[in-house]
């Protein structure tokens, strides 16, 4: 069982440079895409459909803007659009789906680098932190998937001093997720590689800035205690370039 979480930054864009290709290669059982950036009208969904997957989207109200997909193989039994509250769910920001062995989040969490978005990210957190702890008393095995917006360590991020007071770095963003893996969650990466200079996302300019590795780990697949004896590995794939991110590829026994 595999599963990918990849910030694609336009689905349209990536399907320009080659996405499909890397998806027929990689084989996934399920991947996760955030910020895709179009309605599913948008783009030709058979593409998907005729590599085996089921496509479920929730585009956000603004177009052009934010959005979350999940292609997935098998059967589902129960899909959801949003956590229930309006000023997320219009931006697309989660997306469920339950099968019989876990539920998987695909999440979009806000980046908060403009200082008037910055609150509503703080607002996420908290209620997003709540409706997952919730959710874990009637689904214990679950896996969430996505763009966390957050490097947690300093052995996350390439300049952890010069980025101290930059929001996907600040010390209320690396406690929450402290919070958050406290109520019961394993980082997957890093249940198998505790090594720095591993990132999953490049600033676009300077040009050299990826291919130098300066970069940031904010995406990730996070499980609970109750999967972590199926946890096989977790690779970040930084080879894939369809995007300003990398995916990240859970691998389940």
């Amino acid at each position: 069982m595999k599963i990918a979480t990849y910030n694609i930054n336009g689905i349209r864009a990536g399907l320009r440079k080659g996405l499909l290709d890397w998806l027929k290669a990689t084989n996934l059982d399920f991947v996760c895409f955030q910020e895709v950036k179009a309605n599913i009208d948008q783009v030709e969904i058979s593409l998907f459909e005729d590599l085996g997957y089921q496509v479920f989207w929730h585009s956000a109200e603004k177009k052009g803007y934010s959005g979350t997909v999940i292609l997935a193989k098998g059967d589902i039994l129960n899909v959801e659009y949003g956590i229930g509250i309006e000023k997320y769910d219009c931006e697309g920001r989660l997306l469920r789906v339950d099968t019989e062995r876990f539920s998987l989040i695909c999440t979009y969490m806000p980046s908060g680098t403009r200082m008037e978005r910055l609150q509503y990210k703080f607002d996420w957190m908290d209620d997003f932190y709540d409706y997952v702890v919730e959710l874990k008393k009637t689904h214990p095995k679950l896996i969430i998937s996505g763009d966390y917006n957050i490097c947690h360590r300093e052995i996350d991020i390439h300049n952890p001093k010069r980025n101290q007071k930059n929001s996907g770095f600040l010390p209320e963003e690396r406690a929450w997720m402290t919070k958050l893996l406290e109520a019961g969650f394993i980082d997957s990466f890093r249940f198998f590689n505790k090594e720095p200079h591993h990132y999953t996302w490049w600033r676009t300019y300077p040009k050299d800035i990826r291919s130098r590795n300066l970069g940031w780990r904010i995406d990730y697949h996070f499980v609970t205690q109750e999967l972590e004896s199926e946890i096989k590995n977790c690779l970040i794939l930084p080879q894939a370039k369809h995007s300003d991110h990398c995916p990240v590829v859970l691998e389940l026994v």
